[in-house]
């Protein structure tokens, strides 16, 4: 499942996430780099890598599943008036080197290419920060720059028929166990509450373990929340909620998702607390 090549991120020297750069997977997975696995402080994995009821989710990363049509999500395409359907359409993002690497953090180059062709390029900036004796922090941010001379678009299955399922952007895989995880906002709890918001920010707490994520890209742009807790546990942000996101030639959309990552089980107000001081570092 796993190349050669990968990066340990350390917090006070404690490892906490593993950088798989050139993942030896399938084409229908829709190769790309990613987190996995992910620990507390100590030593709790909160991430899954291509688990039975979906081989396409691999832990944290980026991942659209439609980009001018090729998937770069893996599994079945969902088609308009068809519904979800296999094709030979996957994409894959390719690692073209570091900029920097270092024991919390890197900086990397991908280029996302499909039917030969590179589509977009993208420059991901990573970093693992210590925040208490048992939480940190996982401050993500990608920037996908359109290298091609006509525009494209982002879209997600809801933007093309299917409603409720606008994922694509950052995704978190995290761990599944007996129990559902709870999840909540600073004013609302349970999936159907939280899901397609666009909340401040978000718990996803398990038996021993809790994940905040904030969306800190700037004041103004929040996407929505993609939540799901029922039929898999996992997070993501929205690229395209409502409607196809477009990218004109040489433009860059910029992300950053800031995930706080504590041993135990958070309430509202221990969740606001670190996430606060996690966005400000």
């Amino acid at each position: 499942m796993t190349g050669d090549d990968s990066v340990v991120l350390r917090v006070a020297g404690r490892p906490v996430a593993r950088y798989v750069v050139r993942p030896e997977l399938p084409a229908r997975l829709s190769p790309r780099p990613y987190l996995h696995p992910v620990t507390t402080l100590a030593g709790t994995a909160v991430t899954e890598l291509a688990p039975a009821d979906h081989l396409h989710h691999l832990g944290v990363g980026v991942a659209v599943p439609d980009v001018e049509g090729h998937n770069f999500w893996g599994g079945r395409t969902f088609v308009r008036d068809q519904g979800p359907t296999e094709l030979d359409n996957h994409g894959v993002q390719r690692h073209a080197g570091f900029q920097l690497r270092d024991p919390d953090g890197f900086v990397a180059q991908l280029r996302w290419t499909a039917a030969g062709g590179e589509l977009l390029r993208e420059r991901r900036t990573v970093a693992a920060t210590g925040l208490t004796d048992t939480a940190w922090a996982l401050d993500f941010t990608f920037s996908l720059t359109n290298v091609t001379p006509e525009p494209l678009s982002i879209g997600s299955p809801a933007t093309n028929g299917r409603p409720g399922a606008a994922y694509g952007g950052f995704f978190w895989r995290a761990r599944k166990e007996d129990a559902v995880p709870e999840v909540f906002t600073a004013g609302a709890e349970g999936e159907a509450e939280v899901h397609g918001w666009c909340a401040d920010w978000l718990a996803l707490a398990g038996a021993d373990w809790t994940l905040v994520f904030a969306g800190a890209t700037d004041r103004t742009r929040k996407d929505p929340w993609f939540v799901r807790t029922g039929e898999y546990p996992g997070v993501g942000s929205s690229l395209a909620h409502d409607e196809r996101l477009p990218i004109a030639p040489g433009d860059t959309v910029v992300r950053r998702i800031v995930t706080v990552v504590a041993d135990g089980r958070l309430g509202r107000d221990g969740a606001a607390a670190l996430v606060r001081k996690a966005v400000s570092l």
